[in-house]
């Protein structure tokens, strides 16, 4: 079933859709309807705090309870969101996600929480549809209970700039949820050429339409990249049937204000190569491709948007199998642009794909260049699995981390120690070491060999490795499975560029 979403300004005490969905705060009084559910408050009346009491309502971020009504509303059924002590757009963004999957079996949906803001009509837009979200492709029988429709209550329902904030927020969406899709697409499904394939359909479905911003795409085959000199996507996708492929994308808008350079690692399966990796895990290793699906989807985004930014995309995809034809621990392979690299160690692959792409990146003069990776394990060592490392220039990570924060996406700083460029170029037979196997620092290590192919130019290095895949259930807006993680920081990004 295909939900609709609407803006509108009623009443949700009057609303008579199957559920009403407010948020409540943690105070120190107690737990309190947050701003959007006033009406249902006054409708309640002095009933309604000794009903919370029994409910065992705390208002605290995360919690969901659900109860019949009554009659005491229009709607038969209401949904209490805790939010936490204070509404902000993230807690308002995780208490839409959760209550999208507690609202199952209604047939439409009213969506009281804080929304007297574009911010937090944005925020109650991505929360919900991307709580909503599900992977359904490969199950046989699937129970389809997403609502019809979806109304967004607002007192802001009429104005421009709300309109506009709800309607940008379903662009990202689109683009978080193709994103999804892919990272959880069985990586023998999603093969470097499958990938690229993918990458050019998405193309023309964001360019249908009236007006719609086009995206140049090449995809560049095994034979291309062999003419070029790409050692590095070569190098690791030659232990594989399927052949790498390199995907580079061009938004041109009139006047640009900016050229963004987005590289992003697309390696649809990493087995570890001949250093394979242990079994236990490997089977998500479907999601290496998360950083070259999120460049790419978001690419799209900055178009759909109109955002006056050139973006130049380039997306490295190959497959890291184990073969008779694999790279060997050992071997020297020549990056795009000459550089030679001594590999080490053949599960740090990334880093490889990323070099050829990041040169490539630079022949296009870009002012600024980012590149998304699940680049390496140290990452999510240092930070867990719910932040993602920035590294690179200090005023570009100052940006990135900016626009993470209006994103939603949580990313922390990291540096570049002193030392880790001897590391880097210790190699005794080559011009760079790919790898050292020393025990710590890795990420950083990984970080600075990338900062050897960007030219000098404005960088960042985003390490999504701990973020990209949820290993565990749904929390809030993140999904199981493939997250989607750093699209809405992109689009962020660019959206910030082009306000300055």
């Amino acid at each position: 079933m295909t939900t609709s979403y609407t803006l509108r300004s009623a009443s949700p005490a009057k609303s008579r859709a199957d559920a009403v969905v407010v948020g409540v705060l943690s105070t120190a009084k107690g737990p309190q309807l947050a701003p959007g559910g006033e009406d249902v408050a006054k409708a309640y009346g002095r009933k309604l705090a000794p009903l919370l009491a029994t409910l065992g309502v705390k208002g605290k971020a995360g919690e969901l309870v659900k109860l019949p009504t009554g009659g005491a509303i229009s709607a038969p059924v209401l949904l209490l969101a805790g939010l936490g002590d204070d509404v902000t757009a993230d807690s308002v963004r995780r208490a839409a996600g959760g209550a999208a999957r507690a609202v199952s079996n209604a047939a439409s949906v009213a969506l009281a929480l804080p929304a007297d803001s574009p911010v937090l009509v944005r925020s109650v837009t991505e929360g919900y549809q991307l709580g909503a979200y599900t992977f359904t492709t490969y199950k046989k029988q699937t129970e389809d209970d997403a609502p019809g429709d979806v109304v967004l209550l607002t007192p802001n329902a009429r104005r421009k700039e709300t309109v506009t904030a709800f309607e940008e927020a379903q662009v990202v969406v689109r683009a978080v949820v193709q994103t999804r899709d892919w990272v959880n697409t069985p990586p023998g499904d999603l093969t470097p050429p499958a990938f690229a394939d993918a990458a050019v359909a998405s193309g023309k479905e964001w360019g249908k339409g009236r007006g719609a911003p086009k995206v140049s795409v090449t995809v560049l085959d095994e034979k291309r990249l062999a003419e070029l000199g790409c050692g590095g996507i070569l190098g690791v996708g030659q232990g594989s049937s399927a052949p790498p492929r390199l995907v580079e994308l061009t938004y041109s808008p009139k006047k640009p204000v900016c050229h963004l350079a987005l590289v992003g690692k697309g390696i649809t399966f990493d087995s570890g190569g001949l250093t394979i990796k242990p079994a236990q895990s490997m089977h998500e290793m479907k999601s290496d491709m998360s950083g070259a699906a999120a460049v790419i989807q978001a690419t799209y985004a900055i178009a759909a948007l109109g955002l006056p930014i050139k973006v130049s995309t380039f997306a490295a995809m190959a497959e890291n199998m184990v073969s008779g034809t694999s790279m060997r621990p050992g071997d020297v392979i020549t990056q795009y642009g000459g550089t030679t690299v001594e590999v080490l160690n053949t599960d740090a692959e990334g880093r490889l794909v990323l070099a050829d792409a990041l040169v490539r990146a630079t022949e296009v003069k870009p002012d600024i260049v980012l590149d998304v990776a699940t680049l390496t394990g140290h990452m999510v060592l240092a930070l867990g699995d719910r932040v993602a490392g920035v590294m690179g220039s200090d005023d570009i990570v100052r940006d990135v981390i900016a626009a993470s924060e209006v994103a939603g996406e949580d990313h922390w700083p990291m540096p570049f120690p002193d030392g880790m460029v001897e590391r880097v170029r210790a190699s005794k037979i080559a011009d760079l070491s790919q790898h050292d196997w020393v025990r710590w620092g890795g990420g950083l290590f990984a970080g600075t060999f990338l900062r050897e192919f960007t030219a000098g130019l404005p960088w960042a290095h985003l390490d999504i490795a701990g973020t990209a895949f949820n290993s565990g259930g749904p929390r809030g807006h993140v999904s199981a499975g493939g997250t989607g993680w750093g699209v809405a920081t992109l689009v962020d990004y660019a959206r910030a560029l082009s306000e300055r």
